[in-house]
């Protein structure tokens, strides 16, 4: 089968490969999101496509198409990107499939990120043992995707939406502008304002020395990383929020689920790895209703690529 390549579209990276048809890797790029709205991302996603395509020594229009993983409401149909959260500038509908094929020159397809990384797991990861898998992936915000009895589901076309589970009654504002939700606590996102906030309060704490250091402007999950493993007492309780959060919000979905496996992934997911999936199963036990015979929890295999992988899994060769 002809090589085509994916698209992980997020908060603060765009991570490209090119594939064969065994699910090989034979190019990637990463680049940071650009901030300044729809036409500098249409320019970034380019640009690293062509290097993914360079290193595996193809031109992208040789590629039988490109999906794209994206955050927010998806239009399959006609390609729209609709009002993605996590993404400066966008208002509305915006065209992003067609704008893409212009410059690339082969069709692009679009799906939900967190529903085509949890896919990728499913069919290339840590959820190939399994028949029904809970997707949880945790970073700028917190999105969910589900596979049941072997396909996905994705309900009326937002099934999958996790991290605005309610953990907390009339709780902490989430980024959704709601109150309460998972997200709230636990997207890397809304921890951010929440260290800012109290460091402008006079709390110390090396997250931003750290992400001053790195040369970034956000704190990625390897500031977080690094935070913690020097003990700062602030990075240290907001993930403590977060893992509670996360616990609350993950057991009541199996609550209503009941998958077989539940896969941990995301940037701040796949950063912390297993001693932290640990973590949440532990924080589930207490809300889980059949708690004698929990899901098993695993880490997203797959790792930074698990979501552009699973966007080029969208091509599909034969249409």
């Amino acid at each position: 089968m002809p090589p085509r390549a994916g698209v992980d579209l997020g908060g603060t990276k765009i991570q490209t490969v090119v594939m064969d048809g065994r699910g090989k890797v034979l190019g990637q790029s990463r680049v940071p999101t650009p901030g300044e709205g729809p036409d500098s991302i249409v320019i970034a996603i380019t640009q690293a496509l062509g290097a993914a395509a360079d290193e595996a020594n193809l031109a992208t229009d040789s590629l039988i198409g490109v999906g794209v993983g994206a955050p927010g409401g998806i239009d399959p149909e006609k390609g729209m990107l609709i009002n993605p959260p996590n993404l400066p500038g966008f208002n509305g509908e915006f065209p992003l499939g067609p704008e893409l094929e212009q410059r690339l020159g082969t069709r692009v397809e679009l799906g939900n990120d967190v529903s085509v990384a949890t896919e990728a797991e499913f069919r290339l990861g840590a959820g190939k043992s399994y028949d029904s898998i809970l997707g949880v992936f945790w970073g700028t915000g917190v999105g969910g995707g589900l596979i049941l009895n072997g396909s996905q589901w994705v309900g009326r076309g937002s099934a999958g939406e996790i991290g605005h589970v309610v953990v907390k009654q009339g709780g902490d504002r989430c980024p959704c502008g709601r109150r309460g939700c998972m997200e709230a606590y636990a997207g890397r996102g809304a921890m951010e304002a929440k260290a800012r906030h109290r460091q402008k309060k006079g709390e110390k704490t090396r997250l931003f020395e750290i992400m001053e250091k790195k040369g970034r402007t956000r704190l990625t999950s390897g500031i977080w990383a690094r935070a913690l493993a020097h003990e700062d007492k602030m990075a240290l309780e907001l993930i403590d929020q977060a893992i509670e959060a996360l616990g609350a919000g993950v057991a009541s979905c199996v609550n209503v689920l009941d998958p077989e496996a539940v896969i941990i992934g995301g940037g701040l997911g796949i950063r912390l790895g297993e001693p932290y999936a640990e973590r949440i199963a532990k924080a589930m036990q207490p809300h889980l209703f059949v708690d004698d015979h929990p899901p098993e929890i695993k880490v997203a295999t797959l790792g930074d690529l698990g979501g552009a992988m699973g966007a080029a899994l969208l091509i599909n060769p034969n249409a």
